[in-house]
């Protein structure tokens, strides 16, 4: 098969997958799931999954892999907790991180000396001169950003932090009455989410015990299911104001289905917003199509902006014109009659009208160059290459570890997969190859995360048998940067924009050897 033919066949977007399954059931015949893809193209070309070859021709199919030089990638020996005995210094680092913060593109350092140069030498000039003007630059992001959460212009805005943003929305939106007083949340919302609901119902004088609905996962199970989360929207629904759920949920990097539910939610009444953290530029969404309310994101995540960064706000434009409560700012005011001065509030369209304070100038530039490395591609292109950098890193986790999580998506219990494919004869490849054959064999690693790659993002959640301190310590001597979060997940995602297969076949070789040394200390 011609490497052209192989890139159209394998580089796919998660939409046309989508749209070939059904709760994890095939209903096409034309669309494969990515890890039989992964599959198909190892028989094809003749190449063993496990091996670095298959890595390595995976990479040179890869039409986005150029992307990767817009980055600045991490040497082994810049890394502060690197044991350059076990590695090459020289070498890259395996990144797999971006779900937390992403990694710096490369124009930033120019644009923000740019800025610097502008400031020095302009003064106050710079509020209206050069690419940036510090007076109007976040607007001039608004259609870019758009595109990556499928939004239109005058639905963006580009300001302030993620939070900040959400108390905002909630201004707006929450506004109780003694029939509808509540607002859902899952019960482990990111702890940032969970206050500011928490702190917006004591604000309005209701107690979060009694308005803060906290959706849970069954008993003994890590995944909410989607018809639980409809079930309890239809029981509840008429006193429910508002649903505000995260598009990917950070601990398990579980993907929500935003159209049904917020289909759903609206049928009952509720406004239905959406933190999108760990969704912004990992998965396809379409919020406008979709009719969602509201929903905020940072953009130092996925969206390799610089920690802290101005975060996305999103109003769907059938609000455009609301007179809901809101704060505000002399920002929020239209543009033409803005210095006036006169005091007379007349707000802005759309998005726009929630600012409160100018942008600050010195973030402009790190959004910029994310900007444009995001405008050389689309969702579609990244999302496409994320299911089989993911599904790879699955299979040769399993392949070795052969554990996964029994609860399983959309009601059904799956059993753990102990054998994958060819992993008879892999087992037996790895088990003489190791540092210590006999180690491996009384650990196992679970992957918590959904095992449908439409169900996740970029992201695995890794729970091990032996203590998962050491498993991360001998991980960051090794050079892999990845983070844990408790009580008990190592999180690992190879962000498609600058990480490779080649990325994700030295990562799982590290995870072994980082296997083996924490199960030599237990």
């Amino acid at each position: 098969m011609a490497q052209t033919a192989i890139k159209r066949q394998m580089f796919q977007s998660d939409s046309d997958y989508s749209k070939k399954m059904k709760n994890g059931v095939p209903n096409g015949n034309t669309t494969h799931h990515p890890l039989e893809q992964l599959k198909m193209i190892a028989q094809e070309q003749g190449l063993d999954l496990t091996d670095r070859g298959f890595a390595e021709y995976m990479d040179s199919i890869d039409p986005i892999r150029h992307l990767r030089e817009d980055f600045c990638y991490p040497k082994m020996k810049d890394l502060p907790k690197t044991d350059l005995q076990l590695v090459d210094p020289e070498e890259d680092c395996v990144y797999f991180c971006g779900n937390s913060l992403g990694l710096c593109p490369k124009k930033f350092k120019e644009y923000m000396l740019v800025e610097v140069n502008k400031w020095e030498k302009t003064g106050v000039e710079g509020h209206t001169s050069g690419d940036l003007p510090w007076a109007r630059f976040d607007e001039d992001f608004c259609e870019d950003m758009g595109k990556i959460v499928g939004a239109k212009k005058e639905e963006v805005a580009v300001m302030n932090g993620l939070t900040v943003n959400l108390h905002l929305q909630l201004i707006s939106f929450y506004r109780p009455t003694p029939t509808r007083y509540k607002i859902m949340i899952e019960s482990k919302a990111f702890p940032s989410d969970h206050y500011a609901v928490e702190s917006q119902i004591e604000f309005h004088g209701y107690d979060p015990k009694t308005a803060m609905i906290e959706i849970e996962p069954r008993k003994g199970e890590l995944l909410l299911r989607a018809e639980d989360i409809l079930a309890k929207i239809e029981e509840e629904g008429d006193s429910i104001a508002v649903i505000c759920l995260s598009g990917t949920q950070y601990y398990t990097g579980q993907v929500f289905d935003i159209p049904t539910i917020t289909e759903a939610g609206h049928k009952k009444g509720c406004y239905v917003g959406w933190d999108l953290a760990h969704a912004a530029g990992n998965v396809e969404l379409k919020l406008n199509e979709w009719g969602v309310d509201f929903a905020c994101w940072c953009t130092y995540k996925y969206l390799n902006s610089g920690a802290g960064c101005m975060a996305g706000f999103f109003l769907h434009e059938k609000h455009k014109n609301n007179n809901f409560p809101k704060l505000k700012g002399w920002w929020g005011h239209k543009l033409d009659t803005r210095f006036k001065m006169d005091n007379k509030w007349s707000a802005d369209t759309g998005a726009l009208q929630y600012r409160i304070s100018n942008a600050p100038g010195f973030l402009g530039p790190s959004i910029k160059a994310s900007l444009e490395i995001f405008n050389k591609t689309s969702m579609k292109e990244i999302r496409a290459k994320s299911l089989l950098l993911t599904s790879y890193l699955e299979v040769l986790i399993l392949n070795k570890y052969g554990q996964r999580n029994e609860q399983q998506e959309n009601g059904e219990v799956k059993e753990k997969v102990k054998e994958n494919g060819q992993n008879g004869e892999v087992k037996e490849k790895v088990k003489e190859n190791g540092q210590n054959g006999e180690d491996w064999k009384h650990v196992h690693v679970d992957i918590l995360s959904p095992s449908d790659p439409t169900q996740r993002g970029a992201q695995l959640s890794l729970s091990f048998s032996v203590p998962i301190l050491h498993v991360f310590e001998e991980l960051t001597k090794r050079g892999v940067v990845c983070d844990e979060r408790k009580p008990n997940v190592i999180r690992v995602a190879p962000a498609p924009l600058y990480c490779s297969f080649l990325d994700v076949y030295r990562g799982a070789n590290y995870l072994d050897q980082s296997v083996q040394s924490a199960a030599r200390i237990s």
